[in-house]
């Protein structure tokens, strides 16, 4: 019997694992690999935190914790810990610029790549020839969407054939569905809880930067409300992940909501614990996206809470929801026009809602659960072979 292939995790480094402050990058790894085969042994490199020991078993597997005042310090630290694991694969998080200092310190190690966004290889974090070196000397790389796919192969075309998407999950225990008896009285406490009964709730959950296209929201409210002056939009979130400050952005997003008064409300960054609460109390959940979104966490959340979705129609999001099904896509060439126009008819219509809302429930059962992505991800990695839920 062969041993199982040794895989080291290496997050970047900006947030500890797990966390309610971190980033979808270690929420990925800290779903995915607990659920991986037993073909595979596995140990995660990250960050170091208060209250988390520097190593120690975590949901099963290994974890070990490094400083990480500067990039450096701790890429260097990671390097050394890993020639005691001795792995057979590195997979480096989100940062493609860290497998050329790996290869270096560990030349006989098989290099793996998992794209989490495309925001690390655009110019301003990593030069062409840097990224084309990057993509040579991963063996895989791996991706959450198609369109991460072709934006990656239309930058370095000669990867394009080492490339696999594995689309991301949602935990459906945690995040509970608002058309069950359960979900339904959840529901209606924490409407009560937030003084949105009587409301229809628009909600918006995200970090407050330009691409996530939160003023488009903001400046289709009076219009809205004109035609459902019960509708109020809750915008949860800050500019950082765990972080209270504000930003010439944010700032200017409260001054556009000031003439609607308590219509728009603004609700400073919540620990992920307590984002299933802020989704089933909401009626439509809207992502504005203006550009660069791969996937949306935020998407797959909202359709286990069985709430529908409104969206740009931008980058992997129409890969997660499907237009006129599980929720709707607006055109990025009439955003602001076409997220009037379906929120409108998703306030107005409480049984397209209601059913839209039991088909996202649905897909996140039989496709989008961690325990399918692990799957995807096992047999992409040639772990495991065992029939894969059918594409979206």
């Amino acid at each position: 019997m062969s041993r199982p292939l040794k895989i080291a995790f290496v997050t970047p480094g900006s947030y500890p694992l797990p966390s309610a402050k971190s980033s979808s990058v270690e929420r990925v790894v800290e779903q995915i690999v607990p659920r991986l085969p037993a073909t595979a042994e596995t140990r995660i490199y990250g960050r170091t935190a208060k209250g988390l020991p520097r190593k120690g078993r975590w949901n099963g597997v290994m974890c070990e914790r490094y400083p990480a005042a500067s990039k450096v310090t701790y890429a260097r630290c990671v390097s050394r810990a890993l020639a005691g694991f001795h792995p057979d694969v590195i997979e480096v998080e989100n940062r493609p610029r860290m497998l050329l200092s790996l290869k270096r310190k560990h030349p006989h190690a098989r290099l793996w790549l998992n794209l989490h966004s495309s925001t690390f290889i655009q110019p301003s974090y990593i030069g062409i020839q840097q990224l084309r070196q990057s993509c040579r000397l991963a063996e895989k790389i791996i991706v959450n969407s198609y369109y991460l796919r072709d934006t990656v192969a239309s930058k370095v075309p000669e990867a394009a054939s080492k490339i696999a998407v594995v689309h991301l999950g949602v935990d459906t225990e945690r995040f509970r569905s608002m058309h069950t008896p359960e979900g339904a009285a959840r529901r209606e406490r924490i409407r009560q809880t937030k003084g949105w009964t009587g409301r229809k709730v628009v909600l918006f959950l995200g970090r407050l930067i330009p691409l996530k296209g939160v003023h488009h929201l903001v400046k289709l409210m009076p219009q809205l409300v004109a035609r459902h002056p019960n509708a109020i939009l809750v915008i949860v979130g800050s500019p950082g992940y765990g972080s209270h400050r504000m930003t010439a952005y944010s700032k200017r997003l409260k001054r556009l909501s000031a003439p609607l008064g308590n219509r728009i409300r603004f609700v400073p960054y919540v620990p992920y614990h307590e984002v299933p609460d802020w989704l089933i109390g909401a009626d439509v959940v809207a992502v504005p996206s203006i550009r660069r979104e791969a996937f949306g966490l935020v998407n797959v959340e909202a359709m286990a809470s069985g709430i529908p979705v409104v969206a740009a129609r931008i980058g992997g999001i129409g890969e997660v929801v499907q237009d006129g099904e599980t929720g709707f896509l607006a055109e990025p060439s009439r955003l602001a026009q076409e997220l009037l126009e379906k929120l409108d008819q998703l306030l107005t219509d409480d049984q397209l809602r209601q059913s839209m809302g039991r088909r996202s429930r649905e897909k996140a059962e039989t496709y989008f659960t961690w325990q399918a992505s692990a799957e995807r991800y096992a047999r992409m990695a040639g772990l495991m072979l065992r029939e894969q839920p059918s594409e979206p």
